[in-house]
């Protein structure tokens, strides 16, 4: 009875994001509440964080709960088998987030675990990447060549979503738009398993925004940052693999390595951008500073929901533009994709170097002044003093 309701695929999505959202929105006040009674807070960091108040990172676990009861639910009645795997990885990788979120984990244990999970996902799960599709001029790599490759670029997004979570809902925000794109193409290609896994997602991190929306009552931390990173990458390769141009027909989207890479542009980027600042710096890629996107728009004077608003903003134009003029070729759009991403930084240096003059002149104004005036009452003092004498 139950598998034919949701024989419609309709139906099934919007059963999958109410499970998902229903779960997250009830039981985030009770996560609020422990981490108040237990004091299991972010204890401000003057360097990094801009709350001004200790706030639970425990966000991840309902995010992660909600995503896998969701799928593993309607895995049983509509045989999600390709599932299985990605939950087992959510699992190892949420552990990870939640040993980091409590007590802190060192770079050497995040990596083996993010390894581990990304030789799960490749090797037995297949979400694998079996060609360049003409980037760079690259077409079918082999096995090994085909593994490596998705192996790095599951660990990469799983650390580029963790590098965005730096602003109240920003990387729910962007976890929403990517999760969404994902389950519409999905949805338009007949894929029900994926398109399911991106509306869970989708409905978990909807619940989630309502407590993380500026002022965020409470945080994801590493647990969610790491599993919305590595669900949103297992459904790039997902998409890409799936429209991959074969001799039987052609696919349903084209250019959808470009098209992935439009919609997972914000941590992509900004990752990039930030390890060659800081390797060029001669500093670790891997220590944290405040030099990502997000915080060169706070200091142009954005708050944080302009700011997310904006990056959205962003994305979804790009996403659409790639979407539109996919006929143009992978090659052609990345290029065009990060020349935008390269301009827009550009206009933000200019105008971060614009402000930071300003306040110079302004510094340097109000000093002259102060020595003006100083000299004035240095000059009438001395003018007392002579007539005093006189």
């Amino acid at each position: 009875m139950i598998q034919e309701i949701l024989h419609s695929d309709r139906i099934l999505y919007v059963a999958i994001f109410m499970i998902a959202f229903s779960i997250v929105i009830f039981s985030i006040p009770s996560v609020i509440y422990s981490a108040l009674k237990y004091k299991l807070f972010d204890s401000s960091d003057l360097d990094r964080k801009t709350h001004g108040k200790n706030i639970s990172r425990l966000g991840g676990i309902p995010i992660f709960v909600s995503f896998t009861i969701s799928v593993l639910l309607f895995s049983t009645l509509s045989d999600f088998k390709e599932a299985n795997f990605l939950i087992i990885a959510c699992i190892i990788l949420s552990a990870l987030g939640l040993k980091d979120d409590m007590y802190g984990t060192n770079i050497t244990t995040k990596f083996i675990l993010q390894l581990t999970v990304a030789i799960i996902l490749v090797f037995f799960g297949d979400f694998r990447l079996s060609s360049f599709y003409g980037v760079l001029n690259i077409g079918e790599l082999n096995y090994i060549g085909g593994s490596l490759f998705s192996i790095i670029l599951i660990i990469f997004l799983n650390n580029a979503f963790n590098l965005i979570d730096g602003v109240d809902g920003l990387a729910a925000s962007i976890g929403i738009l990517s999760s969404l794109c994902f389950g519409f193409l999905f949805a338009s290609m007949h894929e029900a398993t994926y398109a399911c896994i991106a509306f869970a997602l989708v409905g978990a991190l909807v619940g989630f925004i309502k407590y993380n929306w500026w002022p965020a009552k409470i945080f994801m931390g590493d647990t969610g940052a790491l599993t919305i990173g590595l669900i949103c990458a297992t459904l790039a390769i997902k998409f890409i693999e799936l429209n991959k141009l074969v001799p039987t027909g052609n696919p349903d989207f084209q250019s959808s390595p470009a098209i992935a890479v439009a919609i997972l542009i914000v941590p992509i980027f900004d990752s990039i951008r930030v390890f060659c600042v800081r390797i060029l710096n001669k500093k670790s890629p891997f220590r944290g500073d405040r030099n990502h996107i997000h915080h060169r728009l706070e200091r142009l004077g954005l708050s944080s929901r302009k700011l997310v608003l904006l990056t959205v903003f962003l994305n979804i134009s790009i996403i659409a533009f790639t979407v539109l003029f996919r006929s143009l070729g992978n090659f052609n759009l990345i290029v065009i994709i990060m020349s935008i991403c390269i301009i827009f930084n550009m206009y933000l240096s200019w105008r971060l170097r614009v402000k930071e003059n300003q306040t110079c002149d302004k510094k340097i104004s109000d000093r002259n002044s102060l020595n003006y005036h100083a000299k004035k009452v240095n000059f009438g003092f001395k003018l007392i003093e002579n007539e005093a004498r006189n």
